[in-house]
């Protein structure tokens, strides 16, 4: 499949996503649990119908090497939805995210003794300062966190703790997916089948957090769905679009891994989640202000420099030239 149709399925699935979570957290700030249980049940049924064919189709990749990438997967997804129980606003949650760029460098470097070039190395600086400078803008939350009680600055230091252990085990799974795929051959969708289904049981340690918000969203004001004839909560009508836009985005994301390596997936993932701030600003009405501005340019220049767009464009005025000059 042609990784522009995947980059596609994540902008437009991982954007609209936000938004969802965004509802939700901004009602019930713990509800991570849930979401992220809900995400895996809905991917994993869909995968064990179309892609396992309930587990007579053959895997292609080893058990041993799903166990170890089911696992990062799980407690990176579980990690990073759980530190906003730890008053970690959104824009900040999105910093430390972004910041994944850089972790999959240090560690293809490491692991995988990979070599960029300088264009690169300053490219992925500036994206990664460019997301920054946006973010930490939108983060006015964090500053009165320093105003409140003790409690809540260790609660804060904690997600933030839990943030930096989810940024690095995600880059690691990055690169750990990078080798399984060259040594076993691409196949997507088997790996985001089993991705999600096999740490289903893991969310029995979340059950009782998990049975607590369902209660808290049946209670949520009821919205009419005309073309459905039916009224629901509005809390699980934004449950299920959330889920929806999550398997769109996840589905681009594996995608991705077998057609990209995993510093050029790191790059789209964060440039949309750059976009996913920006639509998030606009929809929810934030002030976007010089700084954003600012923080636009970085990422732009750095997603020119890194996608070597001044080199091809110098180039293609070589070539002019040399044909002007015959």
């Amino acid at each position: 499949m042609h990784p522009g149709f995947a980059v596609g399925l994540v902008f437009t699935g991982c954007t609209s996503n936000v938004v969802f979570l965004e509802l939700l957290v901004r009602r019930f700030p713990g509800c991570g649990n849930i979401v992220t249980f809900a995400q895996f049940l809905f991917i994993a049924l869909e995968g064990l119908i179309f892609e396992a064919n309930f587990f007579r189709k053959p895997r292609f990749i080893p058990f041993r090497n799903y166990t170890i990438m089911v696992t990062m997967f799980f407690v990176v997804s579980v990690i990073n939805n759980y530190s906003l129980n730890f008053n970690v606003p959104m824009p900040l949650h999105m910093i430390f995210r972004s910041g994944s760029l850089i972790a999959s460098m240090i560690l293809g470097i490491m692991i995988l003794k990979k070599r960029y070039s300088l264009e690169k190395y300053i490219s992925i600086a500036l994206i990664s300062v460019g997301i920054f400078i946006c973010t930490l803008m939108s983060a006015k939350q964090v500053v009165s966190i320093f105003f409140l009680s003790h409690l809540d600055l260790i609660h804060w230091l904690i997600g933030i703790s839990m943030l930096t252990v989810a940024l690095f085990m995600s880059a690691r799974m990055g690169v750990f997916q990078e080798s399984i795929y060259k040594e076993h051959g691409k196949h997507s969708k088997e790996a985001m089948f089993y991705n999600h289904f096999l740490p289903l049981p893991g969310f029995l340690l979340f059950a009782s957090d998990i049975h607590r918000h369902g209660v808290l969203f049946s209670q949520s004001e009821p919205v009419e769905l005309p073309l459905l004839g039916m009224t629901v909560p509005i809390m699980w009508l934004y449950l299920v679009l959330n889920v929806l836009t999550q398997y769109v985005c996840i589905r681009g994301v594996f995608i991705l891994t077998t057609e990209c390596t995993s510093l050029t997936v790191t790059l789209v993932v964060t440039l949309r989640k750059f976009v996913s701030l920006i639509f998030s600003i606009i929809y929810f009405e934030n002030p976007f202000t010089l700084w954003h501005w600012l923080g636009t340019a970085v990422v732009f220049v750095g997603t020119l420099m890194y996608t070597e767009v001044w080199g091809h464009f110098r180039t293609l005025l070589g070539g002019h030239k040399k044909v002007k000059d015959k």
